[in-house]
């Protein structure tokens, strides 16, 4: 799915640098991301005849934009070495039972790896329904949330005209944090990367400020107002001094009326537009999720310690990153990691 836009494989920034992102999961996925990280998973995915390159943002991309040549690649590799795919199975619980296109079958495996994603693709096949079969063998799960994520707004009708359209060249505050980047106005509310940037804190509670003008401090927009007719409305002030309009400009008169009319207060208001959120937008609708099986249930090789053999990677873990080819690069890191591992403890190792 993710190929649709271009394959955001991973992150040009040195890795200390992007350890960052993972929060509090930094500790304990750091040692994976040094054994198989941006520079590894560079060198994996030109092995498998890709070209890379790096945009502006930092992000790099398959010369291809899409994921099928990639993924195409890397299964025929797979069978050559003998690894079996069978499609269509789903697992329904057991030791291990799946549904199958044959019928129900049952294996059991003397060693397996488990990485059956989060919770927000239920329409590939990630839909978190693994949850209760960890959890009926008393394995913690953390609540599902969703990350990365847009947020409901009330607006008006006035707003209507808008929706769509990116809001560019703006920094977005939540809390501590503070990105600049763009946004879009939905239906629905905001989203897009600045959003995204920020939702875990806009999740937990944080409030949403706009900064229209991040080029500008207070000073300069204070003395650009001031120099505007005080017969002229607010309205037209902003439009004069500041060439505020479109987008921006309703954003402004949705957020902010009744327009303050002392020019200090309203150039403080420009730096720290608020955005008064409803709340995240429905799991469903999230491209990733936080919560999943907590870190304290599985060893330092990934594997569940209330069940010998099994390990885990990717989104199944508690743990989150923004957009940007965090995400991904953590997800093999910890296929990586589990594979080895449970490599290992099928050779007895």
């Amino acid at each position: 799915m993710a190929g649709k836009s271009g394959l955001n494989l991973l992150n040009a920034a040195p890795l200390d640098a992007q350890l960052g992102k993972y929060t509090e999961a930094a500790a304990w996925l750091e040692p994976m991301l040094r054994e198989f990280g941006p520079e590894q998973i560079r060198d994996w995915a030109e092995s498998l005849g890709q070209e890379l390159f790096t945009g502006s943002s930092g992000r790099v991309f398959p010369r291809a934009m899409k994921a099928s040549p990639l993924l195409r690649t890397w299964l025929a590799r797979l069978e050559m070495m003998g690894v079996g795919l069978r499609r269509g199975w789903r697992w329904t619980g057991g030791e291990f039972f799946f549904a199958t296109p044959d019928g129900p079958r049952e294996i059991r495996p003397g060693v397996c790896v488990l990485a059956l994603g989060g919770a927000s693709w239920s329409r590939l096949g990630s839909d978190g329904a693994w949850r209760p079969h960890l959890e009926q063998r008393s394995i913690p799960v953390n609540q599902f949330e969703p990350s990365n994520m847009g947020f409901d707004v009330a607006w008006s009708p006035h707003m209507r005209v808008h929706f769509g359209e990116p809001v560019k060249n703006v920094a977005l505050r939540a809390g501590q944090q503070k990105v600049r980047a763009e946004f879009v106005v939905s239906s629905h509310g905001v989203e897009g990367g600045g959003i995204y940037a920020l939702s875990r804190a806009l999740r937990e509670g944080a409030d949403l400020t706009i900064d229209l003008f991040p080029d500008l401090d207070g000073r300069d927009l204070l003395h650009r107002l001031s120099r505007q007719p005080r017969k002229l409305s607010v309205s037209n002030r902003l439009r004069r001094a500041l060439r505020l309009e479109g987008v921006r400009h309703a954003l402004v008169m949705e957020c902010l009326r009744p327009l303050p009319l002392d020019d200090n207060c309203l150039a403080n208001a420009l730096k720290a537009l608020p955005v008064p959120l409803r709340g995240p937008r429905p799991l469903e609708e999230a491209i990733s999720t936080a919560g999943g099986v907590a870190h304290a249930a599985v060893d330092d090789g990934l594997m569940l310690r209330d069940w010998p053999g099994v390990f885990l990677a990717g989104e199944m873990l508690d743990w989150e990153a923004p957009t940007g080819g965090y995400l991904l690069t953590a997800c093999l890191a910890t296929g990586y990691w589990a594979g080895k591992h449970a490599a290992r403890y099928a050779q007895g190792c």
